[in-house]
């Protein structure tokens, strides 16, 4: 997908509260999207909230930031978040805000704060902060009883302390890092201290500071079939979308996801077991309003919660639900938002998604094999987003995909297929970094 891509400054004279572009039946205002600059989710929403008839502003973090020409933005600085609040207070005190959404974790406590000054549905903020750290998250299920690993909290200073009495293996974490980066598994001593060394270089180059620049947390692994499930609360009630199977093993040493299928393989008492577990760890939280996209594994001991967003699922990947719900992702989020329940009915197909892998380091030159594999059956669409030139850094370091191949067929062994397919006929040619 190819969009022209512009900024527009706020005029709050464009902003007139009498003006509304609201359908029958739609109450007239506007909806407050939240949003880093880099977002690849400001653009469906802009779409959704035309699609649905409501007025939308846009917030970020950049003057410079990825938003169609027909938005209106606000600047805020997302570090400070006194002064990010206090300006969009004041732009917003003369509208009608509808509710306030967050496309990314980085934004996720900001929303949360606005909506509380406008009393507006939402998760306070203090529910909204567990779901972007991972320390405080475990903390809050074990308390409420929810499934958890074993797991601790290490100072980074007390690494060789720890490592010798350490059951392995373990997965070794960044507090507060997101999309797998610095998740690492050590199945012995010497990988502990590797792994701890390693992720403190990745703090530190993605500019964490404080209590979690000092501290990881180190859990058992367990071993199991992963699954992500897609909802919404709505008064405090989990409504589920969708369950995604994770069809690839991940076992490590790094966990990056690849694969999403819908709808699921699982059984009914399967099925119902997850969101049963996803429901308790939602309210474990206090998530009272607003999208929610959970991980879990399948394990001897049943379900546990692997990571648990107030938010979508990230990148492009919200296509899926289009693709088997029929139904835009971001149309039900916003319309979830302003109270109303989402009516789904079963899908018509099976779909899928290939989050395109970092495999190798270096500069991308050029991506071959596109012809091909579009013409691979069921083949959707395939987005490259790293473009020719730029570095390409595997996980754990890195934090971002090639792309995405999406799918669509009549059985769930077609989709897996077509897109197995479509990544073999993809080529990345790179260079070395240190040849420019």
């Amino acid at each position: 997908m190819r969009f022209s891509w512009r900024w527009l400054r706020i005029n709050p004279n464009n902003l007139s509260p009498g003006k509304t572009l609201a359908k029958p039946g739609i109450e007239p205002g506007f909806v407050l999207l939240i949003a880093p600059s880099g977002s690849y989710r400001i653009a469906p929403y802009l779409q959704a909230a035309k699609t649905l008839g409501y007025r939308i502003l846009v917030v970020s973090n950049s003057e410079h930031s990825l938003v169609p020409e027909v938005a209106n933005g606000i600047t805020v600085d997302f570090s400070n978040p006194r002064q990010s609040l206090e300006t969009i207070l004041g732009v917003t005190k003369s509208l009608t805000i509808l509710c306030v959404i967050a496309t990314d974790d980085s934004c996720v406590e900001l929303a949360s704060r606005v909506a509380t000054s406008l009393k507006l549905p939402k998760n306070n903020s203090d529910a909204a902060r567990l779901t972007h750290r991972k320390d405080l998250a475990r903390l809050a299920l074990q308390k409420y009883g929810c499934q958890v690993p074993e797991f601790f909290i290490l100072s980074i200073e007390d690494i060789h302390k720890y490592s010798t009495t350490i059951n392995y293996p373990v997965v070794v974490k960044p507090l507060a890092l997101s999309a797998s980066r610095g998740v690492i598994r050590a199945n012995n001593t010497e990988q502990f201290e590797a792994a701890c060394i390693r992720i403190n270089n990745i703090l530190e180059s993605a500019g964490q500071q404080g209590y979690v620049r000092q501290h990881l947390l180190v859990e058992a692994y367990l071993d199991g079939p992963e699954f992500a499930a897609e909802g919404f609360m709505i008064n405090r009630e989990f409504h589920l979308l969708t369950i995604f199977d994770k069809p690839e093993p991940l076992t490590g040493p790094y966990f990056e996801e690849t694969y999403y299928l819908t709808p699921s393989q699982l059984d009914a008492s399967d099925q119902s077991a997850l969101v049963d577990e996803v429901r308790k760890c939602c309210k474990a939280y206090g998530l009272e309003q607003g999208p929610v996209h959970a991980e879990a594994r399948f394990t001897a001991s049943g379900v546990v919660l692997l990571e648990l967003a107030a938010r979508t699922i990230g990148g492009q990947c919200g296509q899926l639900i289009e693709f088997s719900l029929q139904e835009k992702l971001e149309e039900l989020v916003i319309k979830g938002m302003c109270g109303i329940k989402p009516e789904l009915s079963d899908p018509a197909q099976a779909a899928g998604v290939l989050m395109i892998p970092v495999t190798d380091s270096g500069i991308l030159k050029r991506v071959e094999g596109l012809t091909e594999a579009l013409q691979i059956e069921f083949i959707e669409d395939i987005e490259i987003h790293i473009h020719e030139g730029y570095q390409l850094i595997p996980l754990p370091e890195g934090a971002s995909y090639l792309g995405f191949i999406f799918a669509q067929a009549p059985t769930y062994d077609q989709v897996y297929q077509a897109l197995k397919k479509a990544h073999q006929c993809l080529r990345f040619v790179t260079q070395p970094a240190w040849l420019l």
